[in-house]
């Protein structure tokens, strides 16, 4: 899901597309660039859903990005309660929504 997101990425550092690196969200191939967490990354492809509450199923996603709030949980590669903002995107791994 794509949604509307006030994440920009700044352009302080020139950009090569050999610092690119493909994964799959939700099973879907996701272009991100190389050194960026799993949460930097799908904000910036304008994925701002990454989980599920448990009680109401409400809709959360990466808020402070420095792994306090625990709101950007995701799955990888099968692992539950990943911190997306505390990992760093890999070449072909699987991240989903979390549904708790």
């Amino acid at each position: 899901m794509k949604a509307d997101s006030n994440f920009v990425r700044l352009n302080s550092q020139p950009h090569e597309a050999s610092s690119e690196v493909q994964f799959y969200w939700e099973e879907r191939p996701v272009t991100a660039r190389q050194g960026d967490t799993i949460a930097a990354a799908l904000l910036a492809s304008g994925i701002i859903h990454t989980r599920d509450t448990a009680v109401s199923a409400s809709s959360r996603g990466p808020f402070c990005m420095m792994g306090s709030c625990f709101e950007c949980r995701v799955e990888v590669n099968g692992e539950l309660n990943v911190q997306a903002c505390m990992r760093v995107i890999e070449p072909g791994i699987s991240v989903k929504r979390q549904r708790s």
